[in-house]
């Protein structure tokens, strides 16, 4: 397998990857939103750490891929 497939392969992952922690967060935020006035407040504190942090591998992610776009590029 060539280089330039390998990336390809790579940045397929990371699609996949990209596209389930955003759908993820986006749905933990819709959570919250309805349920913040009614949840207990731990779980409420814990959703939004989790978001936080969902967020944060959304930037990972996306950073890796454009990492690899640009490798794509120079191969």
């Amino acid at each position: 397998m060539s280089k330039a497939d390998t990336l390809k392969e790579e940045i397929g992952w990371l699609k996949v990857a990209f596209g389930i922690t955003v759908a993820l967060d986006a749905s933990l935020v819709a959570w919250l939103a309805e349920n913040y006035a009614v949840a207990n407040l731990v779980l409420v504190g814990t959703g939004l750490v989790v978001t936080l942090g969902l967020a944060a591998i959304v930037l990972i992610i996306n950073r890796r891929a454009y990492r690899r776009m640009k490798e794509l590029e120079d191969v």
